[in-house]
């Protein structure tokens, strides 16, 4: 297994007589950032079932590094009213962390000012930032996360990605995470995963946006943004940089 966290391979699942997924592998290393791409009903959100283990696929092997951590955040989380749960309650529930590694995690994420209040008058962008904080608690080895800023405005999104671009500089973890959001993660990806049932192409985001595949199933218009926007951020970092996508994070 090779210093791989986690392994997928040749994952199978098929519902109704439909493919959802057909032969999917995926391997996850240390210091690995893999976006997963798709159109809508691909396959993304079961891929990370199988692989999180909430289901089981028809056929195939996943494998995990032995006593792997893994961080999970999710599309959203809708907090019942009627039952009123602070912050701080919901970040120590199920999870053993000093007041230390709390109180680090909380300025990391931004939190800090809400651990008095209870979940459900939260915002969306608030509880995208409590889930990530809740995810990097116990320092986990891979921080997975489905669709994290979906429901967030532009600036939402950027701070979002701005703070989990931070967690991956400064910690020793993996990400995986499925976004429709490539424009904002090109700088932070390392590979791009494109799903359609069937994994179609995968690489560097500057080599998939020029992927035949990756053009029939985005269109045109979405390679060319991507690849203006690559074009951009890379002269940006001249003078400071090279272009291998990996300097940022050693």
């Amino acid at each position: 297994m090779t210093n791989h966290l986690l392994s997928a391979d040749n994952i199978c699942v098929t519902r109704d007589g439909n493919n959802i997924l057909d032969n999917v592998s995926l391997h996850i290393a240390k210091q690995d950032f893999i976006t997963l791409i798709g159109p809508n009903g691909a396959g993304k959100s079961m891929l990370l079932k199988c692989l999180l283990e909430f289901y089981q696929p028809d056929s195939g092997e996943i494998r995990r590094k032995p006593d792997l951590k893994i961080g999970y955040v999710p599309q959203r989380l809708i907090a019942e009213p009627t039952m009123p749960i602070s912050v701080q309650r919901f970040l120590q529930l199920r999870k053993k962390s000093s007041p230390q590694e709390l109180q680090e995690i909380l300025l990391e994420t931004d939190t800090l000012a809400l651990v008095n209040k209870p979940l459900s008058v939260l915002s969306g962008g608030e509880m995208q930032r409590v889930l990530l904080a809740r995810a990097l608690l116990d320092s986990p080895d891979l921080l997975v996360l489905d669709e994290p800023a979906q429901n967030l405005d532009i600036s939402g999104q950027l701070a979002f990605y701005k703070r989990l671009d931070f967690a991956f500089s400064n910690r020793d973890i993996s990400i995986l995470m499925v976004s429709h959001d490539l424009h904002m993660v090109m700088s932070s990806t390392k590979q791009v995963v494109c799903l359609y049932h069937h994994i179609c192409c995968s690489g560097k985001p500057e080599v998939i946006t020029k992927d035949p595949e990756f053009i029939s199933l985005f269109g045109e218009d979405m390679a060319k943004m991507m690849s203006v926007y690559h074009h951009s951020h890379d002269h940006q970092h001249d003078h400071s940089h090279n272009h291998n996508h990996q300097h940022n994070h050693g």
